[in-house]
């Protein structure tokens, strides 16, 4: 935690982060993590949810596609508003809705009421997202940035890790509603932790005065910046990759080579865990090579996966065990490449962090839910709709890194030192 220590360039940071900066990231944490724990928990229950619904395994997929799109619009709106009101209080009303939502989902008694849930619950759950990014720029700079991102990458790492066997183990004992009665529990918690241990970091002379033209004046200008609209981009289809892995998991594993869902569990949480072991590994390199220089060698390795991965989807080339080495190494890579990619491209808007932050999260998550929308109508009981989706994504995302970094030129490798 001792980067952590280091907080605000200017000494302004609120006495209770000083005094308790591992509580103030876990909080961070906690509430990025709404996305990827409304997601991975209840992938266990498609196929009970399937039955009890009367729906078709495609239809039930669209329920992730349905989150992404709302996480997506949800950030768009939060990110100005935190700017001009502040930081706590949307994160609060954020968590609030997400527990409202996650309790209509476990009363839903049709796919599309199911559907409409999921759409609010993401509304909710987005104000976790865009505001933990938006805090981290407030409080650090950008080769710190990158430290803490990498740190918050081990606190929301526990969600993919845990929140499969989690749901498979509610699922020993209750049906799928209960995994959404746990989503509402989580909710609770984290709006209770925000508003008890979870400080301002945005104070009143710092926040934007504009109103909502001024919030789209703001966009504009950073989709000018070219800078900043290759990096986002790039990060899109990032997102891209971990959305259609997360949408076409279940078909692959348990439809396809028919693991059980507790035996799907373990393999989902041991990828997560991959993630969450290179992010580690990626704030020590941080004091030895740039933010640039990592991201580089990430998606080169992700990107010769990716190759193979599509050599596999189309001949069945060395079974499962090839499946999950090579799920096992794409998704290990996100721990170099999301952590790096944030504070690249956020490095340079402090003062329109908030608006940074969402645009940057409306454009992962646009990508991703188009990507986990492929995957689920293209589905064909194979694993080929997955594996093309995030093949494509690996290479494209690899070729923008490049054109990206190339038009950043020394600003890129300047921005996180």
């Amino acid at each position: 935690m001792s980067s952590i220590e280091r907080i605000h360039a200017e000494g302004e940071a609120p006495v209770a982060v000083q005094a308790h900066p591992g509580r103030v990231i876990f909080i961070l944490g906690a509430v990025t993590a709404f996305a990827p724990v409304a997601i991975d928990m209840y992938l266990p229950a498609f196929p009970s949810i399937q039955r009890d619904l009367h729906a078709g395994m495609g239809s039930v997929e669209l329920t992730v596609s349905l989150f992404l799109v709302g996480m997506g619009v949800g950030q768009a709106v939060y990110g100005p508003l935190s700017d001009r009101w502040g930081r706590r209080g949307p994160m609060l009303f954020g968590s609030l809705a997400y527990a409202a939502a996650a309790i209509g989902c476990a009363l839903a008694d049709s796919i599309g009421l199911l559907l409409v849930g999921r759409l609010l619950m993401a509304l909710g759950g987005a104000a976790g997202s865009v505001i933990a990014r938006a805090m981290v720029r407030d409080w650090f700079d950008a080769r710190q940035s990158a430290h803490v991102f990498s740190t918050l990458m081990l606190v929301m790492g526990a969600a993919p890790v845990l929140a499969p066997v989690l749901g498979s183990q509610i699922l020993l004992f209750a049906n799928w509603r209960g995994i959404f009665i746990a989503f509402a529990i989580f909710g609770v918690a984290c709006a209770a932790a925000v508003a008890l241990w979870l400080p301002e970091s945005l104070p009143p002379e710092r926040r934007s005065r504009g109103g909502v033209g001024g919030a789209y004046t703001t966009y504009a200008r950073l989709l000018r910046d070219g800078r900043f609209a290759a990096f986002a981009v790039a990060a899109g289809f990032g997102s891209g990759l971990l959305f259609s892995y997360i949408t076409g998991s279940a078909n692959a594993f348990m439809g396809v080579h028919g693991v059980s869902s507790s035996m799907f569990g373990l393999l989902f949480g041991l990828n997560a865990l991959g993630m969450v072991a290179i992010s580690q590994l990626n704030r020590r390199l941080l004091s030895l090579y740039t933010s640039a220089q990592i991201l580089k060698v990430g998606y080169h390795i992700q990107a010769s996966a990716g190759i193979l991965l599509l050599v596999h989807g189309w001949t069945g080339w060395g079974g499962m065990p090839a499946l999950t080495v090579l799920l096992f190494v794409m998704l290990g890579m996100m721990g170099f490449v999301f952590p790096n990619m944030t504070a690249l491209t956020m490095a340079p808007y402090k003062a329109e962090a908030g608006s940074a932050s969402a645009l940057m999260g409306t454009a992962q998550y646009a990508v991703g839910s188009t990507a986990g929308a492929v995957v689920s109508f293209a589905h064909d009981g194979s694993v080929r709709p997955m594996v093309v989706v995030m093949s494509g994504s690996a290479i494209i995302g690899w070729l923008l890194v490049h054109r990206a970094l190339r038009r950043a030129g020394g600003v890129a490798e300047a921005s996180s030192g």
